[in-house]
């Protein structure tokens, strides 16, 4: 179907009569109601909130379409967010270093905070593992092996730990203890 000039001046007369998008698809044939509605936006004909009005008063009267304007003031409840926002600046802005950069592929990745928490020992038994490590790709991890990543992921130097794990745990005993760390331990380097 497409629409030639007299199927369209139908849709506009009878859009103008307030006759409903099903009723005008019927009329038309071999169109649907949502074709007819694309149609009325593509032409760019009223919204028609009233009921059965001549299609050339609602055009002068939707141009001053006061109460919309009304409309977009009364979503005033969407600045009322902005009240709370300001009595927590002080907690906004430490929530934004707490956002996470997206850095593209390729770069090299920025310190990770946590390594700066991460004990001595732990950190020194996890290069002992990753010594011995199998460094497997990620086609050859089973639920046996270790899944600690190494490396940046957009390189060729990228691994996984691959050793045995720990029973119930995604790692290895190493990273186990770097991962899974007690919660006495992380609150007291905080203070």
């Amino acid at each position: 179907m497409s629409w030639t000039d007299e199927r369209v001046e139908l849709l506009k007369k009878m859009w103008g009569e307030g006759q409903s998008a099903s009723q005008i698809a019927k009329e038309l044939g071999g169109v649907t109601r949502n074709a007819v509605i694309g149609k009325v936006h593509r032409l760019g004909l009223s919204n028609r909130a009233t009921g059965a009005a001549p299609a050339k008063s609602e055009p002068k009267e939707k141009p001053a379409p006061a109460p919309k304007a009304e409309a977009k003031p009364k979503p005033a409840p969407k600045t009322e967010p902005a009240r709370p926002a300001p009595a927590p600046t002080a907690e906004a802005k430490p929530a934004a270093p707490a956002r996470r950069q997206i850095i593209p592929a390729g770069q090299p990745l920025p310190p990770q905070p946590s390594a700066n928490e991460i004990s001595p020992e732990a950190l020194a038994k996890v290069n002992e593992i990753e010594k011995k490590a199998k460094k497997l790709t990620l086609m050859e991890l089973t639920e046996k092996t270790c899944k600690w990543p190494v490396g940046d992921p957009a390189t060729e130097d990228f691994w996984f730990c691959g050793l045995p794990v720990e029973p119930g745990k995604p790692y290895c005993e190493a990273h186990v203890g770097v991962a899974f760390q007690p919660m006495s331990s992380r609150r007291d380097r905080r203070r």
